[in-house]
């Protein structure tokens, strides 16, 4: 019992990382600039963590019993993710025109500490997938089974986090070229907009 509920919070847990989102194209574009990428999928593990381990305890019900909260946290995500789209879509037209990749200054720990905390805490999905629907999951267990079952849930994220930092990072040569990375900057403009669009459905369905 104890193992099957570890097993399941990191499927779980990992079905709901896995899909491109604000945090992977963050991490992604850190990696392949190789730019304080450890440092983004260490913060990215640790906010994770806490917003599990929230959902699980029982913070679910806060957020589903809070429309206000919810609404300023959707449109917030909204302009920020907007916002973001628009910068790498510029990014790839540049990239395409000039032929070659702009010299980016590397960016500083402080600014990426700010936007990891900005594309986290400021996207709704991110609260429907680790509080709502992993801890509503969570919260049928009790005991050790519940522990472990958290303990599953953030393993999942310590792996895909990890592997993606390093992946990217190692691929950073190919994945620089000029072509690839315009390509890249215009589908994570794509899945910025995508989120967007999805979060003003979402808020005109409440």
């Amino acid at each position: 019992m104890i193992i099957l509920a570890a097993l399941k919070g990191f499927t779980l847990s990992l079905s709901m990382i896995i899909p491109i989102g604000s945090q992977n194209s963050m991490l992604l574009s850190q990696g392949i600039n190789k730019n304080h990428h450890l440092m983004t999928a260490g913060l990215f593990i640790l906010y994770d963590a806490f917003l599990i381990s929230l959902g699980v305890l029982g913070g679910n019900l806060i957020l589903s019993a809070n429309p206000l909260l919810f609404t300023l946290l959707t449109w917030g995500g909204i302009l920020f993710l907007f916002t973001y789209g628009a910068l790498s879509f510029k990014a790839a037209i540049d990239g395409i025109k000039t032929g070659k990749n702009k010299i980016q200054t590397p960016k500083s720990w402080k600014i990426i500490f700010v936007t990891s905390l900005v594309v986290t805490f400021l996207n709704p999905h991110a609260y429907i997938d680790t509080v709502m629907v992993i801890g509503s999951v969570g919260g049928q267990y009790s005991g050790e089974a519940q522990i472990y079952f958290l303990m599953g849930a953030i393993a999942a994220s310590i792996v895909w986090f990890s592997t993606l930092a390093f992946s990217a990072a190692k691929l950073s040569v190919y994945l620089s070229k000029p072509k690839i990375k315009s390509i890249i900057d215009s589908m994570i403009g794509l899945v910025m907009w995508f989120i967007a669009w999805s979060l003003f459905m979402t808020w005109l369905e409440t």
